[in-house]
């Protein structure tokens, strides 16, 4: 089984989703989505930038390693009828079934940056964008401040050691990494660009029901939820998270939810 899938299958990604529908939308409205455009969607959940592309007039084939998420996205599509947006299961790291230049541009976010071998990543993207298309990717920071960083940092203070090897999806989110990923591609220094964005978590529930969806359908979370209760920390644990997810809710409200997260906005010209 591969690990990558194995972890997004192992929740339910789309009872987050449903707080990251305004953001997402508010993305795609920036990056140039235009009518008539193909786009691939990376890494794409249960389409929460997918279908605003298709909304926009693009033709948008997502692509996710989850297969409950590629037919929830499904799903959504076919109920909104949105005929031009379609998904199904693949790997960014090998994205064998599409042709070399069949897209004007690629979007991922916080998507590919999770696959586990980055410079396959960044050249299977390259290679299946048309010359004069581009890349925009979406990636958390390490040792940000903000909500999703936190929780990857906190986490991961309570789960064994990665295995040998591992490459910290992270790194996605330090501007040397991608500059050298997209490099070995044969992207040029001055094509990529970086610009800080932000990316709000919105719910008509609390912070602490908020935190529960992590704990029970966010793949990462619940693996260090598991591993602290096997040691006895897992009350330590939510302590730590519940103090996070308050502290950064800026909703003014202690029954509604707003986060707001930074994340590192890549656009790649090819």
């Amino acid at each position: 089984m591969n690990a990558n899938k194995a972890l997004w299958e192992k929740g339910d990604f789309t009872q987050l989703a449903q707080t990251m529908r305004e953001s997402g939308e508010a993305l795609v409205n920036k990056i140039g989505v235009n009518k008539g455009m193909h786009v691939l969607d990376l890494g794409c959940g249960d389409g929460t930038t997918a279908l605003p592309e298709a909304r926009l007039g693009a033709t948008v084939l997502g692509v996710d390693i989850a297969s409950n998420l590629v037919q929830a996205g499904n799903q959504r599509a076919q109920k909104e009828g949105l005929s031009n947006c379609k998904f199904q299961e693949g790997d960014a790291c090998d994205l064998q079934d599409l042709k070399d230049h069949s897209f004007d541009q690629v979007v991922t976010i916080f998507g590919a940056m999770f696959a586990p071998k980055p410079f396959e990543v960044a050249s299977e993207m390259v290679r299946v964008t048309k010359k004069g298309g581009k890349i925009v990717m979406g990636n958390w920071i390490p040792g940000d401040p903000t909500l999703v960083a936190q929780i990857l940092k906190i986490s991961s203070a309570y789960t064994p050691p990665p295995p040998e090897g591992f490459i910290s999806p992270m790194l996605w989110g330090v501007e040397e990494h991608v500059v050298e990923r997209f490099g070995k591609a044969g992207i040029a220094k001055e094509n990529i660009s970086f610009e800080r964005d932000t990316f709000t978590f919105r719910a008509d529930f609390s912070p602490e029901e908020f935190l529960a969806k992590f704990q029970n359908y966010y793949g990462p979370t619940m693996n260090a939820f598991e591993a602290a209760q096997k040691d006895g920390k897992e009350n330590e644990l939510k302590r730590e998270l519940e103090t996070l997810f308050k502290s950064q809710n800026q909703s003014g409200s202690q029954d509604k939810t707003s986060i707001p997260a930074t994340f590192l906005r890549v656009t790649v010209q090819c």
